[in-house]
């Protein structure tokens, strides 16, 4: 059997990982157009902040550690086409030019996402980045020498991440967002509004509603951004608008797209095409709260796929649950998460849905270090089945996310929530934990209607 794996990151090097465990007898081949192999991209950014001591300690595993495990990974090689009749994939070397063909008996198109550049951001002006892989966090941290003002553009996980590491570094940090508030993906709009002010708080030039309009140079380097709103000086620019999914070699293989623009993929990690599989960031997923498809590309998310997309390869069996959606992150000390679904995304969908907002402290009140945290608690009318839930708080606090996400998971209700036994000593927790205070109050509204 011989399996062939397209990328070597997070979901890629989970499924060649497991197909090797899961059969000694199979061959697999890794082939990654760049220079690293499972890293964690997630911590680039506490690498520039400083929070991280150097790239390296985001490796996991080199090239050399999974061949002694017996894994064929091939470095700078780039699969630029996929005969889906003739099992073969077609290899360039970026080193040499040459190309080869090989052949598979089952094959994983891992191929990731890539960062959206809008038309401005092409250029080649130094000081413009992205921010998706390690190569793109060494190009920044190069950048950083003599660097004095940044613009970060986009107030998404990235952008925020972003303004913390960039201001630590000492840097004038300017935050621009096209829409009205930042993280508008993540969170409700009173929410949002708190992140924003404690970015501000902490010295970052906040400005929602603004639009790109190019980049200003001189010598080479960036000096600036104009926008409808003015010219913002710069001298290191991060772009952060997003992502978008890989398909050129799902195309190729003739497998279907989603809905969502991502490679559609059962259970198995399978898709449309007999023998070819998808798992990671390009692949999208099933909401378990509304059942439809999205496309969230996670970390979590990515090597889990991979995971169940190497067991089926091998012969086994294993299946891909879906996702509720949850997510963390932090900038400077306010930690946010989220799971399921906010009010409007609910709506959105079509649910009748109702939020609870409750204020508290991370632990007893009267203990030392009590900080504030922040519960906002979504729930549909009617059945009283928990949609989701978001948080804010100091950093560890708003791991409690995670108690929401488990019943989400079993399609739980306000109910379930308010009966669960969690943990209480003062240091930890208000006897009344926020959690079980916010499924109390939603359950109240609830009787009232």
């Amino acid at each position: 059997m011989r399996i062939v794996v397209v990328g070597g990151v997070a979901a890629g090097m989970s499924a060649a990982s497991r197909a090797r465990r899961q059969s000694p007898d199979v061959q697999v081949t890794v082939f990654e157009r760049g220079d690293w192999v499972s890293y964690g991209a997630c911590g680039l950014p506490y690498v520039i902040g400083g929070e991280v001591e150097d790239f390296g300690r985001l490796v996991a595993r080199t090239p050399g550690q999974l061949r002694d495990r017996d894994i064929d990974v091939r470095l700078r090689q780039e699969v630029t086409g996929v005969d889906a009749t003739a099992r073969t994939v077609t290899v360039r070397d970026r080193e040499t030019g040459r190309t080869l063909t090989e052949p598979y008996d089952r094959l994983l198109l891992a191929t990731g996402v890539s960062p959206v550049r809008p038309p401005w951001a092409v250029t080649s002006l130094a000081g413009v980045h992205v921010l998706r892989d390690l190569p793109d966090g060494q190009a920044i941290e190069a950048s950083l020498e003599g660097a004095k003002q940044a613009c970060i553009v986009g107030a998404g996980y990235i952008g925020l991440e972003m303004a913390e590491a960039l201001s630590t570094r000492g840097l004038e940090v300017t935050l621009l967002e096209k829409g009205p508030e930042v993280a508008g993906r993540m969170l409700d709009v009173g929410l949002q509004r708190r992140v924003r002010a404690e970015v501000e708080r902490q010295g970052v030039d906040v400005r929602c509603g603004v639009t790109v309009e190019g980049l200003t140079g001189k010598e080479g380097r960036v000096t600036g951004v104009d926008t409808d709103g003015g010219h913002v000086p710069a001298d290191l620019v991060v772009v952060a608008v997003g992502v978008r999914p890989n398909t050129d070699l799902t195309r190729a293989a003739g497998v279907r797209l989603g809905e969502t623009g991502a490679v559609a993929a059962n259970d198995r990690q399978e898709t449309s095409v007999e023998g070819v599989y998808a798992a990671g960031d390009n692949t999208e997923s099933r909401h378990r709260v509304t059942g439809r498809a999205v496309h969230i590309p996670l970390g979590l998310t990515a090597n889990r796929m991979g995971r169940v997309a190497g067991v089926n390869m091998a012969g086994g069996e294993a299946r891909f649950p879906g996702i509720v959606g949850t997510a963390i992150f932090k900038t400077f000390g306010l930690g946010v998460a989220r799971t399921g679904l906010t009010q409007a995304e609910a709506e959105h969908a079509g649910l009748d849905a109702l939020s609870v907002d409750v204020d508290s402290t991370d632990h007893a009140g009267y203990y030392r270090g009590a900080a504030p945290i922040h519960v906002r608690l979504t729930a549909e009318r009617g059945s009283g089945r928990l949609l989701g839930a978001q948080l804010l708080g100091h950093t560890g606090s708003v791991k409690r996310v995670d108690v929401v996400a488990a019943l989400l998971h079993r399609g739980g209700s306000v109910g379930d929530l308010f009966e669960l036994d969690l943990a209480y000593a003062p240091p930890f927790s208000s006897v009344w934990d926020v959690l079980l205070v916010a499924a109390d109050r939603a359950g109240q509204e609830l009787c009232r209607e």
